[in-house]
C-alpha cells in the first residue's frame, strides 16, 4: 500500500516538473539570467566592445559623485508624488461620482481612450501641443491670454510637471475603471446602515467605503509607483530628457548611459539601483497595507 502511494505520488510529481519544466526554464533564460548579467556589468567597464573589464564598485561611485544622476533621481521622485496625486486621486474621484449613475460605463469611456495609445503616442501628441510656438502658445495668443511666451518643455521642474499631466490624462482612466471594479465588490449592506445611521456625502465615503475599497487602493497605488518608477517612454519622447539633461528620469538615464553613450557598465548601474529601489517600495508599500489591515481587524475584532 505504501509502495504503492509512493509511486504515485513518484509518477505525480514528475508529471507536474513536466509541465512546469518548460515555463521555468523561459523564465530563468528571460528573467533571471538578463539580470545577472547586468549585475555583473555593473562591475565592469564595457562599451559594447571587446570584453567586459572588471571595475568593482567605481560605476556606483560615480553614480553618486554624478549631479546628473541626483537630478534624475530627483525628477523620479516628483514623477512618484504626481503619479499618486493626480491620475490616482482624479481616478478615484471619476469612479466615486459616477458609480451607481445611469449610463456610468458610457461617461467613463472618454476617460479610457487614451489608456489605449502608447506613452510614445501620447507623448508625441503633447510634445506638439506643448512645444515652443506650439498648439496651446498659439491659443493662449489667439485669446491674449498669459502664458503663451511660456517655455513649456524647456524650463526645470516645469517640463517635468507638464509631462506628468500628460501620463496623467492617459493613466486617469484605467486607475478609474480599477477603482470602479473595487466599488462594485463592496457589499450594500453597510452602507445602506450607515446611510440609515445618518452617514452621507463626506462622512459615508470617509469612514465606511474607504476603508472597504482598501484592496483595490493597495493595488492601483502599487502599480502606480512601480510604473512611476520605470518612467520612460513619454519622457523620451516629449524633452529626450532635456534641455541639459535637467528633466531626466532615471529610466531616461540609463537608456542614454547604456545605448547613447555607450557605456554599459554605467548603464547597468542605473539599471540595478532602479529595480532595487522599485523592489523595495513595492515591498515597504505592501508591507505596510498589510500591516494596516492586520491593525484594522485586531481592532474589529476587539470591537466585536
Amino acid at each position: 500500500m505504501t509502495t504503492t502511494t509512493s509511486h504515485k505520488a513518484t509518477s505525480y510529481q514528475r508529471s507536474a516538473w513536466a509541465f512546469l519544466g518548460p515555463g521555468a526554464a523561459v523564465v530563468v533564460l528571460v528573467l533571471y539570467l538578463p539580470v545577472l548579467y547586468t549585475v555583473y556589468l555593473s562591475f565592469t567597464t564595457y562599451s559594447g566592445l571587446g570584453s567586459p573589464v572588471f571595475a568593482g564598485v567605481a560605476n556606483y561611485v560615480a553614480l553618486v559623485q554624478d549631479p546628473v544622476f541626483v537630478t534624475s533621481l530627483v525628477n523620479t521622485l516628483i514623477w512618484v508624488a504626481g503619479s499618486l496625486l493626480i491620475p490616482v486621486g482624479i481616478g478615484l474621484v471619476v469612479a466615486y461620482l459616477s458609480f451607481g449613475l445611469k449610463g456610468a460605463a458610457w461617461l467613463r469611456v472618454p476617460f479610457l481612450i487614451p489608456y489605449a495609445l502608447s506613452g510614445v503616442a501620447v507623448g508625441i501628441v503633447f510634445g506638439f501641443v506643448l512645444q515652443n510656438g506650439g498648439a496651446l502658445s498659439q491659443a493662449l495668443a489667439f485669446l491674449h491670454l498669459p502664458g503663451s511666451e511660456t517655455r513649456w518643455l524647456q524650463e526645470a521642474p516645469l517640463n517635468t510637471v507638464v509631462m506628468i499631466l500628460a501620463a496623467s490624462w492617459q493613466g486617469i482612466g484605467v486607475n478609474a475603471l480599477l477603482f470602479t471594479v473595487g466599488l462594485q465588490s463592496i457589499p450594500k449592506e453597510p452602507l445602506e446602515a450607515a446611510r440609515v445611521d445618518g452617514a452621507s456625502g463626506w462622512r459615508l465615503f470617509r469612514f465606511m467605503v474607504w476603508p472597504l475599497l482598501r484592496p483595490s487602493t493597495t493595488i492601483v497605488v502599487g502599480l502606480s509607483i512601480v510604473n512611476s518608477l520605470k518612467t520612460f517612454d513619454i519622457v523620451q519622447a516629449m524633452t529626450q530628457g532635456g534641455p541639459n539633461r535637467v528633466s531626466e528620469t532615471l529610466g531616461v538615464s540609463m537608456y542614454r548611459d547604456t545605448f547613447s553613450n555607450s557605456d554599459y557598465g554605467l548603464g547597468s548601474a542605473v539599471a540595478i539601483f532602479l529595480s532595487i529601489i522599485t523592489v523595495a517600495a513595492s515591498v515597504i508599500y505592501v508591507r505596510r497595507q498589510l500591516a494596516i489591515g492586520d491593525s484594522s481587524g485586531d481592532t474589529a475584532s476587539k470591537d466585536a
